[in-house]
């Protein structure tokens, strides 16, 4: 599994049309010209450009889901809506569909960050708002997350 690195200050035109830094576009050719699924996060206002491969990994947990459970497929709904398929073109730009960029509420600046096998694309005021929490409350939100993990499993 590859895991892009790096957070980068871009631009968005009129027209949805994003031009990605050498650095993440060097990194989006270890997926073989396949192209990347785009879709609406589920807990923040920011767009989420999966490889192909881990969002087929992670429609197959989705797919197990029994649809005849209401819940179910209100989540499948929802998880799914507005999903798309996105190709870089030859001059290393993604085409960002309408509905998504108003979604994200992308306009002029935005922020491409990593996030594992996975990134996201922000409103640049909101990722800084997101992000700009006090020391303490990171130490806090990073220990009730890794504080329980084995060091040997963490590796």
């Amino acid at each position: 599994m590859k895991n892009f690195i790096g957070t980068y200050e871009c631009k968005i035109d009129d027209k949805g049309r994003i031009k990605l830094p050498a650095s993440l576009t060097k990194q989006m050719e270890h997926f073989a010209d396949e192209p990347f699924v785009i879709k609406r996060s589920v807990f923040q206002k920011c767009l989420e450009v999966y490889p192909m491969k881990p969002w087929e990994k992670l429609m197959a947990k989705i797919n197990g889901l029994n649809r005849f459970v209401k819940k179910n497929a209100d989540f499948i709904r929802m998880f799914t809506a507005g999903v798309k398929t996105v190709e870089m073109d030859n001059v290393g730009r993604l085409q960002i569909s309408k509905d998504l960029t108003q979604y994200a509420n992308l306009s002029k600046e935005i922020v491409i960050t990593s996030a594992g096998e996975l990134f996201e694309i922000w409103n640049k005021d909101s990722y800084e708002q997101v992000i700009s929490v006090s020391e303490s409350d990171f130490a806090n939100l990073a220990e009730d997350v890794m504080g329980n993990l084995d060091s040997e499993e963490s590796y």
